[in-house]
């Protein structure tokens, strides 16, 4: 059943995702997740005597009709609701839809990432009971109650405005058009990844990092087709354990199927991934032995050539030597080109002499300038002459990139800079875990069944360091349950 947001004739509805019994074609649990990643899934023995989802179809209009549909990764939720009407029969007509995710763009514009979790957290909005049905509708509820609202410092979008009244004039079917489906025919996705606390007790430490400084920009600027973005976050997820699984296979498999991407489309955002990690790797100038075996193993399990992988470290590491034996100087006095060119940072050209171009990016490249084909948040500067003025050029100046003249990014490289030292992304370490009070001994029991994400919001909220993905270390299990034990003294320990 859809998740409204305050009561069924509210203008907004946050609907779950059904999950329907393949083999009966009963509705079970209704599961939904910003990555359609369902915690359960229907089966038969737990959808006998369940009425089938194309019995409930007239109520569902009834209830959902007039309504605008929110959803993390609308399109996505959307193509399940719209494949199960099509199965029973039924012609689900066009409905006005807010995307969460798309709409963080402009509510919450400096993020890197924008997972459900990401920006609950920036938003501060609860998200208890993660990758369950209820618990997800309630926070993209939330999350769209933070949209709307101007007290948050940013206006209400007038095309969101809009979807109101465009839901009220969508005209609903009062009968299906067509014999359903037989259930040996319809092919239901499976996506099955299953949390399961009995993996490795610690992921390797390097590629956690690496997948924490990881932004879906970075995949976009590897080449990664915008459509594959869902499937590179799950992808990202699945990877930090170092292994994917048989069920994270087929969830895979069943994203890129739904999204209707094609072989190449996956195979581009797999290479884009990879290339990604790797200059993650690299930033620092040096790829340390712990890095390359994660980065190998990545390689592996994408089913990479490994010469991919050989190609992007040692363009890497000849560009590094060429810098240490060029032996790179402080800028001159006076210095009138502004923030100077360093290693690392990301260029793109556009509308240059071709001849003058090829040279330059063959310079900037050997000296560790990374080139790109397109222009995005962190892009440090585009190179253009002013000759032509296209896409990259547009792009530019909608996210208020630097642009600068073929003669100046010359005269910049000949001054390129070190790499800036860059803050690392704090993640959990196995020494450095939060500390537990000795007078509120916790229950193993208790800790066990604590939500991870109501543990997560409260370390937020008292002070610890975590992020918004990946799991949360023992100690603060622990450390939650001492202060739910302990009621005198409801204080978490001070951080060590």
């Amino acid at each position: 059943m859809p998740s409204t947001t305050g009561s069924w004739r509210s203008p907004w509805c946050a609907p779950t995702r059904p999950a329907v019994s393949p083999a009966s074609g009963r509705a079970g649990s209704i599961q939904r997740d910003r990555w359609a990643r369902p915690t359960s899934t229907a089966s038969p023995a737990s959808g006998r005597g369940a009425p089938k989802f194309g019995d409930l179809i007239p109520h569902l209009n009834e209830s959902i009709q007039g309504t605008v549909l929110v959803a993390h990764n609308a399109r996505f939720d959307a193509a399940f609701v719209r494949a199960e009407y099509s199965n029973a029969g039924w012609d689900l007509p066009w409905l006005p839809t807010l995307c969460t995710l798309e709409a963080s763009s402009y509510y919450l514009p400096d993020m890197d990432r924008r997972r459900l979790a990401d920006c609950c957290a920036l938003a501060r909005v609860p998200l208890r009971g993660a990758h369950s049905a209820l618990g997800d509708a309630r926070a993209t509820a939330g999350l769209l109650s933070h949209y709307l609202d101007p007290r948050n410092g940013t206006a209400p979008h007038p095309d969101h405005l809009a979807l109101t009244a465009e839901a009220a004039a969508v005209v609903w079917p009062g009968s299906p058009t067509r014999a359903p489906r037989p259930a040996a025919a319809i092919t239901h996705t499976r996506a099955r990844i299953q949390i399961n606390q009995a993996k490795k007790a610690a992921s390797p430490p390097a590629l956690v990092q690496l997948l924490a400084d990881f932004s879906l920009v970075d995949a976009l600027d590897e080449g990664a087709p915008a459509s594959t973005l869902p499937y590179v976050e799950m992808l990202a997820e699945a990877l930090e354990d170092g292994e994917i699984s048989t069920a994270e296979a087929q969830a895979l498999d069943d994203v890129a199927t739904t999204l209707d991407q094609s072989e190449q489309d996956r195979a581009a955002a797999n290479r884009s991934l990879l290339l990604a990690l790797s200059h993650l790797a690299l930033e620092d100038g040096v790829v340390s032995r712990a890095e390359k075996a994660e980065l190998v193993n990545v390689c592996t399990l994408l089913g990479l050539p490994a010469t991919l992988l050989t190609h992007t470290l040692d363009q890497a590491e000849a560009a590094r030597h060429e810098r240490l034996s060029a032996g790179l100087g402080p800028l001159p006095d006076p210095w009138t080109l502004g923030e100077p060119l360093r290693v690392g940072h990301k260029v793109a050209f556009t509308g240059c002499d071709e001849a003058l171009r090829d040279q330059l990016e063959r310079r900037a490249e050997a000296l560790g300038v990374r080139v790109m084909n397109s222009v995005s948040t962190k892009t440090f500067l585009l190179v253009t002459d002013g000759t032509f003025s296209g896409g990259k050029a547009a792009d530019a100046a909608r996210v208020g990139c630097r642009v600068v003249h073929p003669n100046d990014f010359a005269t910049l490289l000949q001054h390129l800079q070190p790499a800036a030292v860059r803050e690392r992304k704090k993640v959990p370490q196995t020494g450095s875990a939060p500390s537990v009070s000795p007078t509120g001994a916790a229950s193993p029991a208790l800790a066990e069944r604590a939500d991870p994400a109501v543990v997560r919001q409260w370390a937020r909220d008292n002070g610890y360091a975590v992020g918004t993905r990946g799991r949360l270390h023992q100690a603060l299990f622990t450390a939650y349950a001492s202060r739910e034990s302990d009621v005198s003294d409801p204080t978490p320990a001070p951080l060590p």
